[in-house]
Order: C-alpha cells, then sequence, then structure tokens
C-alpha cells in the first residue's frame, strides 16, 4: 500500500522559509499560458532608491520591525515558507468547506454555474471533481502567468530588496530567505493580487476572508523586510489585472453549459438504448439530474476539442450484454462480498468525497508535500502547480466527455445484490474519475520529480483499485480511464518540455 503508507500532512504552519537554489532569473522569457507577452500588462518604473520617497518606505519597513509581536513574527514565518504553498493550501480548505450537495430547486433541478454567472452560482458555492479541478487550475495558471510577469519585470527594473538597500532593514530580516533576486514589482504582492481576485470569483461567499488573507500576506511581507509599500503596490496591481484575463476566459469556456438541460439528458439515455446497451440511470432517492453531462464540452488548456474527440476519447466500454461484461460486474460483487482491511483502507484513503479537496485537492497535497524539499522558486512552484492542475481539468472533461458519450450503468445498478463501501457518484460508469485524475497527475508529476515517477504510479494504480474494491466501477472503467488519463498528463509533459523552465 504505497499510497495509504504516505503521510498526507494538508497545512503546515510550522515550516521554515523558502530558500530556492535557483531563483530562476530568467522566468520572464518562460512560455505564458493565456497572456500574449510579459508585458501585456504595464508596470511603471519605480522610484530611483535614493530618493526621499524611497527612503521614507525603507524607513516605514524598520519602524513595522520594531517590537514585532509573537504574532506578527508568525506571520512572517507562515508567508515565508512560500505563498503558492500557502495559497494552495487556501484553496483546498475552501474546496472542502463547500464540497456539498447543494440544496434542490424548485422545479427538480440543482443550482449550478451557469451563463450569467460562470463561475458558482448565487446561492452559494459548492464544489463536486469537476469544479474543484477547473478552480484549481485557473487559479493556479493564473497565479504562474502572474509570476511571468512579474520576473520580467523583476529583471527590467532590477530593484534590490529593501534588506540589500538599507543594513539597518537586513539586520532584522531573519525569517526570510536572502537572494538577489529583485523586489520589484513584489511576487507576494502580484500572488496576493491574482489570487484574490480568482478566488473571489469562486467562492464569493468567502470575499472577507480572501481578502484578509491578502492583507496578512502583506503585513508578513513588509514587515519582513522582503519588500517596500511600492514593491508591493506594483505587484498587486498587476497580479489583480491579469486575473481579469482569466476571468474573461473563465466566462467563455462553456462550464456555465455544464448542466444540460432535461431534453438533452432523455437524449443521452435515448441514444444509448439505440445502440442496444442499458442506459445509466440514478440511483438516488428522489432520482437527481446527472452531473454535469455536458462538462465534457469545456475549453480545456491542454488540447483543442478536435484532439479530445480523435486522440483521447476512448472506445466504448464491454456491451451490457457481453461476457465480459458479466464477467466484469461479477468481478466487481466479490470485492464488495470480500472486504478486507487492507483493501477498506486503500477505499477510504482515496474516497476523497462530501467535505473533501475532491481527487484533485488530494494530489495537489501529494504535489505540495513533495514540492517542499525541492527548494523551487516561487515561480518554479507555481509553473508546477499550474501543470498539475491544468492537467487535473483536462483530465475532468476528458473523463466527462467518455461518460456521457456512452452513458454506461454502474455495476449496483445491473446487479442490486452489489453493495457500494463509498458514497456512489451521480454520473455513469465509464470511464473512471479517480482513474483519469490520478493518472494524469502522476504522468505529469513524475517528469516533475523523476526519482518519484514510480512512487506517483503506484499511488495512481492505487486510487483506480480503490474504486473497484469499493464497488462503483467495472475494471474496463479504471484501466481505461487510466490510459486516458496518462494521454492527458502527456500533453502536460509536452507544454512541459516546450515552456522555456527546462
Amino acid at each position: 500500500m504505497i499510497a495509504c503508507n504516505k503521510s498526507i500532512e494538508g497545512r503546515t504552519d510550522n515550516l521554515s522559509f523558502l530558500s530556492p537554489s535557483n531563483v530562476d532569473a530568467n522566468a520572464g522569457s518562460w512560455k505564458l499560458i493565456l497572456l500574449s507577452r510579459p508585458d501585456s500588462i504595464l508596470v511603471a518604473p519605480p522610484v530611483a532608491t535614493n530618493t526621499p520617497g524611497y527612503i521614507g518606505e525603507l524607513n516605514e519597513v524598520k519602524g513595522l520591525q520594531q517590537n514585532l509581536t509573537s504574532d506578527q513574527i508568525n506571520n512572517i514565518k507562515y508567508w515565508a515558507a512560500g505563498a503558492v504553498l500557502r495559497w494552495n493550501e487556501t484553496m483546498r480548505e475552501l474546496v472542502a468547506k463547500h464540497n456539498l450537495a447543494p440544496y434542490q430547486n424548485e422545479d427538480g433541478t440543482y443550482p449550478a454555474p451557469n451563463s450569467a454567472n460562470p463561475f458558482n452560482y448565487p446561492q452559494f458555492p459548492f464544489s463536486n471533481p469537476c469544479y474543484a479541478a477547473r478552480a484549481y487550475a485557473y487559479v493556479a495558471a493564473a497565479q504562474y502567468d502572474a509570476l511571468v510577469a512579474c520576473w520580467y519585470y523583476k529583471a527590467l527594473y532590477n530593484r534590490p530588496a529593501p534588506y540589500k538597500t538599507d543594513s539597518m532593514i537586513n539586520a532584522n530580516s531573519k525569517y526570510i530567505a536572502k537572494t538577489d533576486l529583485p523586489s520589484y514589482p513584489s511576487e507576494d504582492a502580484v500572488l496576493a493580487g491574482v489570487t484574490a481576485e480568482m478566488m473571489k470569483l469562486f467562492f464569493p461567499t468567502e470575499i472577507a476572508f480572501v481578502e484578509q488573507k491578502a492583507v496578512d500576506e502583506k503585513s508578513g511581507s513588509l514587515a519582513s523586510g522582503k519588500n517596500t509599500r511600492s514593491d508591493w503596490t506594483a505587484g498587486e496591481s498587476l497580479g489583480r489585472q491579469i486575473a481579469t484575463v482569466f476571468a474573461a476566459r473563465g466566462r467563455t469556456d462553456k462550464a456555465g453549459a455544464a448542466g444540460g438541460n432535461p431534453t438533452i439528458w432523455a437524449q443521452m439515455e435515448q441514444d444509448c438504448v439505440a445502440k442496444g446497451e442499458v442506459p445509466w440511470i440514478s440511483q438516488e432517492v428522489p432520482k437527481r439530474p446527472p452531473q454535469l453531462p455536458l462538462f465534457g464540452k469545456v475549453k480545456a488548456f491542454l488540447f483543442d476539442s478536435a484532439t479530445l474527440a480523435n486522440e483521447i476519447r476512448p472506445g466504448p466500454p464491454p456491451s451490457t450484454s457481453s461476457q465480459q461484461f458479466k464477467d466484469e460486474t461479477a468481478e466487481v460483487r466479490y470485492y464488495t462480498e470480500n472486504v478486507t482491511r487492507e483493501r477498506m483502507k486503500i477505499i477510504d484513503f482515496w474516497a476523497d468525497g462530501v467535505a473533501t479537496a475532491t481527487p484533485p485537492g488530494h494530489w495537489n497535497d501529494i504535489a505540495a508535500q513533495d514540492f517542499l524539499g525541492q527548494n523551487f522558486s516561487e515561480v518554479r512552484w507555481a509553473r508546477n502547480m499550474a501543470l498539475l492542475n491544468m492537467a487535473m481539468m483536462d483530465a475532468a472533461i476528458s473523463c466527462w466527455d467518455a461518460k456521457y458519450t456512452y452513458f454506461n450503468p454502474r455495476p449496483s445498478q445491473v446487479d442490486p445484490e452489489i453493495k457500494t463501501l463509498t458514497g456512489l457518484p451521480n454520473f455513469p460508469s465509464y470511464i473512471s474519475g479517480h482513474s483519469t485524475f490520478s493518472a494524469a497527475a502522476a504522468t505529469i508529476l513524475g517528469h516533475l520529480i523523476p526519482s518519484r515517477a514510480t512512487a506517483y504510479s503506484s499511488m495512481a494504480q492505487e486510487a483506480e483499485m480503490s474504486r473497484l474494491y469499493a464497488g462503483i466501477h467495472y475494471r474496463s472503467d479504471i484501466e481505461v480511464g487510466y490510459t486516458v488519463g496518462q494521454k492527458v498528463g502527456n500533453y502536460a509533459v509536452q507544454r512541459a518540455t516546450s515552456d522555456g523552465a527546462e
């Protein structure tokens, strides 16, 4: 049990400061995701470091460093561990908090993002694997583009950090790593600005919480001696403006139409029946509409719709009238009737259901724990998280495309004697979401940290088997899902090898 022996810590409040082995000074030239150029958004030149205004900013930092309270010191240390890390932790917390089934509308439908409000729905936000994967991807991709632009301007203006300019600040800056990275614009501020704006779109009831996190990061950055106020102001403005670029994409990526409508749901069922197959039906009481039948139409980050249809979409599952289907159904029943302690641990570890950060969040957690030992720069942290999360969003798109192309029934639908050992998702069986997410994540993570590639592959295989053991997927679901996930992950690898960071 490779994965079950791995400690998934989640939030880590007592880390040492981020001390990159390489500040990636050339990151301003790395390939962007949405921005056309790193200078697409103008950042004005800073004032000279010998002007009265800047000297006043240095004095402000020295004033902040006098008589720091234990809470202020802890805040500095918290953010000094890495802002990409901290914001990703916060993202997982919010996804888990809102990963609850929404209330049913009076007309029998369920709230979902729509064309008028494509990021959330007005009453309160909620999460599920697809929406969570999309949110993680947008936030991570926006962070990456924002930091590439930040690094571009750092190299252009080359303003030294306050602790390099004033010896008094240097003496007090003992809670952060000191590097040769220019301070203008502030990378912490860029991250605070871009992340806060993106998170507010996905979690509108958490605006006050998110903005307070940005304020805390600002307080820690200034008091640490890492930035002056003008460093922060320039960076925060850049980040918030870049967020608007990603928000614009989100409003047109078709996620708002992912819920479909009764006519579409009925047509999917009829198409399945016309092929002579048993169609999937909701086993919830009362019966609920299928979850996000058009999420497969959402615009991907790593490939286009033609690639999805022609290269990624798998062939059909075994016919529901075939012997293979009967054998696979019998296998599912065997596992649910012959539960072992070891298999139950695997089921529980990978369940990632209600009130969790979902399967994509689980893999974010795994990645974060491993990235901590790599001494990445902030911009490389962002790049790696963007690759991981774009792969998992696109895995969700690919998986849901297959699910609703084939509309295959769940094992417990065709054999009522099968009693599932974890929650039963309200969407078709083929292919497995866990398998697709996990294989995509393992593929790109294995590229980013080759020494861990075998471990990631073992985790992904365990994750896929957890769904067979739990009685909610056939073997063909998990095996084909794994293959599709690998294909998606390889598109992320292709991007990684051509983005200039390697």
